[in-house]
C-alpha cells in the first residue's frame, strides 16, 4: 500500500516566515545606524504575489475583469504593512492572506462605485434611451458601450 504524499505548497509558511525574520532584523539594524531602509527581499515580494494570484481563483474572485487590479492592489498593501508583522506572534501566511483577501474586497467596492457612477452618468446625459436593451437580448461590454457612445456622440456633432 502506497503512503500518500502530502501536497506541496506553494508558499512554504517556515521558510516565508524565516525570511520575514531575516527582513525585520535588517530594517532594525538599518534604523539604528541610521542607514538607507533595505529593500524587501525577492522571495518574499514572490510570496506575496503567489498569495495574491491564488486568492484571486477562487470562485468569489475569479470572475472579475479586474483582477489583476485586485492582486496589485493585494501586493501593494502587503508591503505597506510589512512592518505591522510580528514574527514571534503569528503565521505570516495567513497575515498577508487576510490582507490580500481585504485589499480585494476593497478593490470590488471602488469598481462598484465607479460603475454606478458611469450609469448615473449615462442615465443623466440621455443615452440610457439610445442603447437600452433587454437583459435578455443584449450584453453590453464597457468597450461595446464606448464605441456606441462615441458614434453617438460624432453623429451628434455634424
Amino acid at each position: 500500500m502506497r503512503s500518500k504524499k502530502k501536497p506541496e505548497h506553494y508558499v512554504d509558511n517556515k521558510e516565508f516566515l524565516r525570511a520575514l525574520s531575516d527582513y525585520k532584523y535588517f530594517v532594525k539594524k538599518a534604523l539604528t545606524e541610521e542607514t538607507t531602509r533595505p529593500r524587501i527581499p525577492n522571495y518574499i515580494g514572490e510570496c506575496f504575489l503567489k498569495i495574491a494570484q491564488h486568492l484571486s481563483y477562487r470562485p468569489n474572485f475569479i470572475n472579475y475583469p479586474f483582477r489583476e487590479d485586485m492582486i496589485s492592489d493585494g501586493i501593494e498593501n502587503c508591503v505597506q504593512y510589512i512592518d505591522n508583522f510580528d514574527p514571534n506572534r503569528g503565521n505570516p501566511f495567513a497575515y498577508f492572506t487576510q490582507i490580500i483577501y481585504y485589499a480585494f474586497l476593497r478593490r470590488i467596492q471602488k469598481e462598484k462605485k465607479q460603475l454606478e457612477i458611469k450609469s448615473k452618468i449615462l442615465e443623466r446625459s440621455g443615452y440610457d434611451e439610445v442603447l437600452y436593451a433587454d437583459k435578455n437580448e443584449l450584453n453590453f461590454s464597457a468597450s461595446d458601450y464606448n464605441s456606441i457612445k462615441q458614434n453617438i456622440e460624432q453623429k451628434t456633432r455634424k
